[in-house]
């Protein structure tokens, strides 16, 4: 909390401390704006989607009679900032609940309605909104969880996608960093990728 408030401190004064510096304020205020622009679309977009399927599940897990459907929204809005896993987790307890409470059926509807709201919501909705470039490759989000996981614990894993999408922000502001945010990101499509010239195709035969 105290990092928090002291960057929070700071940051008002941080753009006039980049005007300031000489010979590159002209270069480097723009990338820092357009780096500041798209951690805020990505951190409003993805705290109205997590919004959106806590509330979904939590109303779902209501009309089935599951106890305590507010618990489990709030878990599946808290655990949406972690793609691929983090929906599944949530599931897990509201499911076996179900389960134990109300049977086969019931734990099977639940689990239907986790899957359909994910579906509609991450991979529709929120990829429509986001684009391919705010997207990160399945790989990193993994090694990104166990990372930040061991670094700040429970903390961490909840937070590891906007670390690392920050990281990924920063290094496309820079043209001897991109590279490495090509690599943290999803597969390009094939139109965005270069045609290999006849040079490099003769040596790789």
């Amino acid at each position: 909390m105290l990092t928090v408030t002291f960057i929070l401190l700071e940051a008002s004064s941080f753009p006039v401390k980049l005007r300031a510096v000489p010979g590159h304020s002209q270069r480097t205020f723009p990338q820092f704006t357009s780096f500041v622009d798209d951690i805020k679309r990505y951190m409003v977009i993805k705290t109205l989607i997590s919004l959106a399927t806590g509330i979904l599940i939590a109303i779902w897990l209501s009309i089935l009679g599951v106890d305590f459907p507010v618990l489990w929204g709030f878990l599946a809005f808290l655990l949406n900032y972690v793609p691929n896993v983090g929906s599944t987790v949530a599931a897990v307890p509201a499911v076996l609940l179900a389960l134990i409470q109300l049977g086969m059926a019931h734990a099977a509807l639940a689990a239907a309605g986790y899957m359909a709201v994910n579906f509609i919501l991450d991979n529709v909705i929120e990829t429509r909104l986001m684009g391919r470039r705010l997207g990160l490759s399945t790989l990193v989000v993994f090694l990104s969880l166990i990372f930040w996981g061991s670094l700040l614990g429970p903390i961490g894993m909840v937070l590891c996608i906007p670390f690392t999408m920050t990281l990924k922000f920063a290094c496309e502001c820079s043209e001897d960093t991109r590279w490495i945010a090509m690599l943290l990101g999803r597969e390009p499509s094939t139109e965005n990728i270069p045609p290999v010239s006849n040079k490099v195709a003769d040596l790789g035969s």
